[in-house]
């Protein structure tokens, strides 16, 4: 089995453990329930295919069960709490914990430094912003930008992107992009992307007052259509998404770095509802 820590869904970890037991030996359901201490024969397999959670003590006897001690009992705890909090704050809460136990043990967390990039503007920003003006000092970047930031946020941004090799630097002050788009696969990265569309959301709208027209473009429509058609918008939008992101790619000279949102959302509640 992978590592623990290249994990951030704790059903999955208890469903691989379950495959690699049962393929290596006779291993049942039934059987991982009884070590665990639950008198229900099937119900680890319930908890795998997200049909239970894990309570308190649950946890801790799954735990026992895969025979998990120190840092993996830690963070498997983390990670239950991760994948069964109910806010976006609480989740945050328990994945940065998981990431603080495995660098305290020198331990990788997949996606870790994706899911820090993803979770402030401030990054994406940077790294579109530094290369583009060679020798700037970070206080210069900061200044550069719409949303107030300060030269230190600006410092962190680009130590952070230099180690998790987002950016390099080819001169004083000066940096180049790795990639041209930047991804992320974990379970984690939803998470952080919803944190994103939040602050970039707030920045539109400050946009309305603090952008002249000429320099922004901020319309909309309010209209009436069925599931069908949401469907279709969605198919289209997420194209146009993926045009501008190849066009971006391709970009080797620009000046200036915009944010494109693409928001649709209901404004009264269907019938189902």
């Amino acid at each position: 089995m992978k590592p623990i820590t290249e994990y951030q869904d704790y059903r999955k970890f208890m469903l691989d453990y379950y495959e690699e037991r049962k393929r290596t030996s006779v291993f049942s359901w039934r059987e991982f329930s009884h070590l665990a201490g639950f008198t229900s024969s099937n119900y680890i397999q319930l908890v795998c295919n997200g049909k239970s959670r894990l309570s308190k003590n649950g946890i801790e006897r799954v735990a026992a069960a895969m025979e998990l001690e120190g840092v993996d009992r830690d963070y498997f705890r983390a990670m239950v709490h991760f994948g069964d909090a109910q806010t976006d704050e609480k989740k945050m809460q328990a994945f940065s914990e998981m990431q603080k136990i495995a660098k305290e043990n020198h331990m990788r967390v997949i996606d870790a430094e994706a899911f820090k990039y993803f979770e402030s503007w401030v990054n994406p920003v940077m790294r579109e912003l530094a290369p583009i003006l060679p020798g700037a000092k970070p206080l210069e970047l900061a200044r550069r930008c719409y949303p107030v930031v300060s030269a230190a946020e600006v410092r962190h941004s680009l130590d952070f992107m230099l180690h998790a090799d987002l950016l390099k630097k080819v001169g004083e002050d000066a940096y180049e992009q790795t990639e041209k788009v930047v991804t992320g696969s974990s379970e984690a990265i939803p998470l952080a992307l919803r944190s994103m569309n939040r602050q970039m959301s707030k920045f539109a709208v400050d946009a309305i007052d603090d952008v002249p027209p000429e320099k922004r473009h901020i319309t909309g429509v309010t209209l009436g259509i069925s599931e069908s058609t949401y469907q279709w918008l969605v198919e289209k939008i997420e194209s146009l998404r993926q045009q501008v992101v190849a066009m971006a790619a391709k970009e080797n000279e620009y000046d200036k770095v915009y944010r494109l949102n693409l928001q649709l959302f209901p404004l009264t509640k269907g019938k189902e509802e």
